[in-house]
């Protein structure tokens, strides 16, 4: 039996300085030893083929499998080892003899990076449901200067479907003013709902500063991601009690509990 548990992570360790003509840094987070191959001025059009390639023909599970995919449709390529649990960084670069200082005018024909993510080993790749993992990557460039970010990430499942990845917003409080404050109906209903869930706004704690604590009760931890919105900020006890998003409105139509409450248990710190 495959396990569902994504094998890999990868994230941008210098998204400030990051350009086309210094590179970039990528961090990397693996469960299993990998390889990390770089595709330079990747084609926009022969990508998405490729991604609906992997639906419909063939499994792209390795880097030379992508490449037939993409027919050489890129400017260049450079591929690293990455040990499992090793949270490398890598620098990357394009060489100098290229001398390529931008990708074009919007809207673009080549992506400035496109990063596959695989496992080095065979039979890893029989184990895990995704078997390789897909990140689009916008670099500023002397034409297109927007700061570097991760545009698109795609797992691919070796039972030929693939998912893109979306960013989830946490709660975070700080001490900042807020843009603006709620009208008095809106203080009214989220009164309302406190005491539906038992709660009086004198049982309200102060949050600290970047705390993961519920926006509602303020005590327990974090963990519900309500769709479409993808705002993360109920915990278990009051996610029950909204059929929309208390930090935007939007009616919720479905959430997911990020972990167990297993999980949670085995993550408190134990006291003696």
């Amino acid at each position: 039996m495959r396990q569902v548990k994504n094998p890999f992570g990868l994230e941008i360790t210098n998204p400030s300085t990051a350009s086309i003509t210094t590179g970039i840094t990528l961090t990397t987070d693996c469960l299993e030893d990998s390889r990390l191959t770089c595709y330079w001025g990747c084609s926009v059009q022969k990508l998405y083929e490729a991604l609906q390639k992997h639906v419909y023909c063939f499994r792209i599970s390795t880097p030379q499998a992508l490449e037939d995919a993409l027919y050489s449709e890129y400017l260049y390529q450079e591929q690293y080892f990455i040990k499992k649990d090793s949270k490398e960084e890598i620098y990357c670069q394009l060489p100098r003899d290229t001398k390529i200082e931008d990708f074009g005018t919007v809207p673009r024909s080549r992506y400035p990076l496109v990063a596959l993510l695989t496992l080095a080993d065979e039979d890893d790749r029989e184990i895990y449901d995704i078997i390789s993992m897909v990140s689009v990557i916008h670099i500023p460039d002397k034409t297109y200067k927007l700061p570097c970010r991760i545009l698109y990430q795609y797992l691919l499942l070796a039972q030929g479907q693939f998912h893109d990845l979306k960013q989830l917003f946490m709660s975070a409080n700080n001490n900042s003013t807020p843009s603006s404050s709620p009208s008095p109906e809106e203080k009214n209903a989220d009164r309302s709902l406190l005491e539906k869930a038992g709660l009086s706004e004198g049982d309200v704690e102060p949050l600290e500063e970047n705390s993961k604590d519920c926006v509602v009760c303020q005590n327990g931890s974090v963990n519900w991601v309500l769709l479409p919105c993808r705002h993360t900020c109920l915990c278990d006890s009051c996610v029950r009690y909204f059929q929309q998003c208390p930090m935007c409105r939007q009616f919720v139509q479905e959430s997911f509990a990020l972990c167990s409450q297993k999980e949670q248990d085995r993550d408190k710190p134990k006291t003696l």
